[in-house]
């Protein structure tokens, strides 16, 4: 049943053909079966109880929360030891309205430790597996939020994005991931890992589905100063499935084939598949144009979100002490017991940034590192806003194929396509609002697809992720296991 749509399980709802208890234990026997599968949850809620159906399209409905979401009474570890006990006293703003609107929380989704990370392995439960395919990753850091929604445990979870921590795991497991414009969605009661760049956002199956759910949970906190006022912005009502005259463009430098010298045959398909689907965009109306910036502009981008990402890291999480919260050690004073907690609670992952964090903040290396990282990030910005006033949205492939294998060297990047994988960081830099959606497969993988917007124009975004996710055959897709 958990395989439907939001509008599908709510009409089914409203006509009594299903109960909210049919769902919600349905969602908590899936849960436990995908975690056996996939470690996709650090917390499952078996206590989980219907709700009343009301006319809100998310009522009685179950869903998924990551584990960087402060829940009341729930555990919330943010997937690190760390925090392996905590459990918050208030619900963020988000997961609030969502409870206010009916839904029903499953389960806690597991993440790379305090969403620093990429691959969905540095969870303090284990690995989160691609349902698709065990033996590959799932992307991160909302790995389980992503497996979760794939595997048809409900039609929506919770994700965090800071670097492209939404839409690389929706690419990887062929869902939909969308990140809203900075501020539309309240960060208040997110675990902060990068404040300037951290975004809450949505897993679905569908783009009416991460409408619905955005819309529900949009709005101005005053719990949150860098929220806005929204109340003009339908993104349900938006989906018109017209783009005529909408233009859009791709980057030269990211989808010439030409530019990959060691290109495999994932990366050709893939690039293949990106320019069949433009060809769907223009029967539709949509203008479609090459444009070509500065490769020291690209080229700069995973640097300069590392060294922003990693700085602002390293002041929010000063507080994880062992002291305030998280287990505390025996240590005879407090400057060991922090030294304690911070050595045996963190993963090497995590540590590395912290160190790159504190090396970038010392006072005769901010000039030169982070500084500098803040004027390269406005230089990329005002590109992208430039571009913006010509055009509607820019359209690129997620990453250079399907999810990579886990026993791939993680730390290995290939220089070549270092860029194709890094670029959904500028959505990021500069807020703006931008979706993935599924784009076929490559070898029974998924991969997807991105179209990102200026700030506010998440209506015309969603739009046309809308009209084109309705000319291909992968909306509401779940997860089947490939036969190796």
């Amino acid at each position: 049943m958990l395989d439907k749509s939001i509008t599908e399980l709510h009409e089914l709802l409203k006509e009594k053909k299903v109960t909210s208890t049919e769902l919600v234990q349905e969602s908590l026997k899936k849960s436990h079966e995908i975690n056996n599968k996939y470690n996709a949850f650090v917390t499952i809620c078996d206590d989980a109880t219907e709700k009343e159906v009301t006319d809100s399209f998310v009522s009685g409905i179950p869903f998924g929360v990551k584990d960087n979401y402060s829940t009341k009474d729930v555990l919330s570890t943010g997937s690190s030891n760390t925090l392996k006990n905590y459990v918050p006293f208030y619900t963020a703003t988000v997961v609030q309205k969502l409870f206010n609107a009916g839904a029903i929380m499953t389960n806690k989704t597991a993440l790379d430790e305090f969403g620093m990370g990429g691959t969905g392995t540095t969870c303090h439960t284990g690995p989160v597996l691609n349902p698709w395919d065990k033996t590959r990753m799932c992307a991160g850091s909302s790995a389980g939020s992503a497996c979760a929604v794939a595997s048809g445990v409900y039609p929506f979870a919770l994700g965090s994005d800071t670097g492209d921590s939404i839409r690389k795991p929706a690419a990887f497991c062929g869902i939909v991931g969308y990140k809203p414009t900075y501020g539309m969605l309240s960060r208040y009661g997110l675990f902060p890992f990068a404040s300037s760049l951290d975004h809450c956002g949505v897993l679905t199956r569908s783009v009416l589905d991460a409408a619905i759910v955005t819309d529900i949970m949009k709005g101005i906190d005053k719990h949150d100063m860098t929220s806005w006022d929204s109340s003009n912005i339908h993104l349900q009502a938006a989906l018109t499935g017209n783009i005529t005259g909408k233009k859009l463009f791709y980057i030269k430098e990211i989808c010439d084939i030409n530019r990959y010298p060691n290109a495999n045959n994932e990366l050709k398909e893939h690039l293949k598949n990106f320019f069949k689907t433009l060809e769907l965009l223009k029967e539709k109306g949509a203008i479609i144009e090459e444009v070509s910036i500065d490769e020291k502009l690209l080229n700069a981008i995973a640097s300069v979100y590392v060294v922003i990402s990693c700085a602002e890291a390293t002041s929010n999480m000063s507080n994880l002490t062992g002291i305030i919260f998280g287990p505390r050690s025996d240590a005879k004073n407090v400057y060991e017991m922090m030294k304690e907690h911070r050595t045996l609670g963190f993963s090497p992952l995590i540590k590395r940034r912290f160190v790159i964090g504190s090396y970038v903040l010392q006072k005769e290396n901010q000039e030169r590192y982070f500084k500098n990282a803040q004027r390269v990030r406005r230089l990329i910005v005002d590109k992208m806003k430039e571009l913006f006033q010509e055009y509607d949205a820019l359209i690129l492939p997620v990453s250079s194929g399907p999810a990579k294998k886990l026993d791939e060297d993680k730390d290995v990047i290939d220089a070549s396509t270092n860029v194709l994988e890094e670029h959904l960081q500028i959505g990021n830099f500069g807020g703006f609002p931008s979706i993935t959606i599924p784009n076929g497969f490559i070898d029974d993988l998924p991969v997807g697809i991105n179209i990102t917007g200026n700030c506010y124009d998440d209506e015309n975004i969603l739009n046309i992720a809308y009209t084109l996710e309705s000319m291909m055959p992968y909306k509401g897709q779940i997860a089947k296991e490939r036969k190796l």
